[in-house]
């Protein structure tokens, strides 16, 4: 059995008499790059702050590694909000410095942990001067300062531009790759399913999905994606319908979509080059994200 780092079991929260948090339930396993999901106003800050016990759940419990959470089992996370609560009149290093402190780092590696996010020769510099992206880096830095286990990161990517977003990500996989779990909240589907291998989407206060990504995202899809070497003529393409038994689709962005339920993929390869068409490649069909993202809000309207 896997080991947990994060565990919500049954966590409720109300704000200004207002459920906001309806008996959530989740897991986060040893090394993973878990994302959760949902739109605004979904639960998902309400769920950090329970995490992080900067709110107290109303009923239920959250588990870090396997026991109750307790301070010294939080000691054991490092967190990036999207408010970074840098100090615009210091340094990069000076903030390093002071939040060092704060948390008991007696030796912080400042230099390294610069280098390590993309801000070395930055020491000197006054945070105020700092783009949205270099915030973000050294928000990320200050998170490591005590070496954490479990980094949670409220929309790491929010505000920046797409290389200040690239760069993030970059990080974020550096720091998974070495050993770091990340939970990450985000609204981007692209940047879930670019960085994670485990999910969980929220909606109105409830967990409505969650599981491997590449399991959610396989469904119950039986299809298959074809790209030709070269387009195919409308004749082709009708004489394509008429084999009910290939269970032809139809074409999208110039590959040829099947759903074949009478043959398998090796029947269906030779029919199609019986036919005269050059097969470049050929992959199963998938759910994207973004398709069950869809799917579950069509669902709730």
């Amino acid at each position: 059995m896997m080991d947990t780092a994060l565990e919500f079991r049954e966590v409720h929260k109300s704000l200004g008499g207002k459920l906001i948090l309806r008996g959530i339930s989740f897991s986060v396993y040893v090394g993973d790059v878990f994302g959760y999901l949902g739109p605004n106003g979904a639960g998902k800050t309400t769920t950090i702050r329970v995490l992080l016990d900067l709110l107290p759940p109303d009923g239920g419990e959250v588990r870090l590694f396997g026991r109750p959470s307790d301070p010294e089992a939080r000691r054991r996370i490092g967190f990036v909000l999207e408010n970074d609560g840098l100090f615009d009149g210091l340094t990069a290093a000076e903030n390093l410095a002071l939040f060092a402190r704060l948390y008991g780092v007696s030796r912080p590696k400042v230099g390294e942990l610069l280098e390590l996010v993309g801000l070395g020769g930055k020491e000197g510099d006054r945070v105020g001067t700092f783009s949205k992206g270099m915030r973000q880096r050294l928000a990320l830095a200050r998170a490591l300062l005590h070496d954490p286990e479990l980094l949670v990161l409220d929309e790491p990517t929010a505000g920046l531009d797409p290389t200040g977003q690239m760069e993030v990500r970059e990080l974020i996989r550096e720091l998974a790759g070495g050993g770091k779990t990340v939970f990450l909240s985000s609204h981007n589907l692209d940047e879930v399913e670019r960085l994670c291998n485990r999910i969980a989407l929220i909606h109105h206060g409830e967990i409505r999905l969650q599981g491997d990504m590449r399991e959610l995202m396989r469904g119950d899809k039986t299809g298959y994606v074809v790209e030709p070497a070269e387009p195919l003529s409308p004749e082709l393409v009708e004489r394509l319908h008429s084999r009910m038994e290939l269970g032809f689709v139809g074409e999208e962005s110039g590959t040829l979509l099947f759903e074949p339920r009478e043959v398998g993929l090796g029947e269906l390869v030779s029919s199609l080059e019986g036919m005269g068409i050059e097969i470049e490649a050929v992959r199963r069909a998938r759910t994207s994200l973004e398709e069950l993202y869809r799917e579950i809000m069509a669902e709730e309207a």
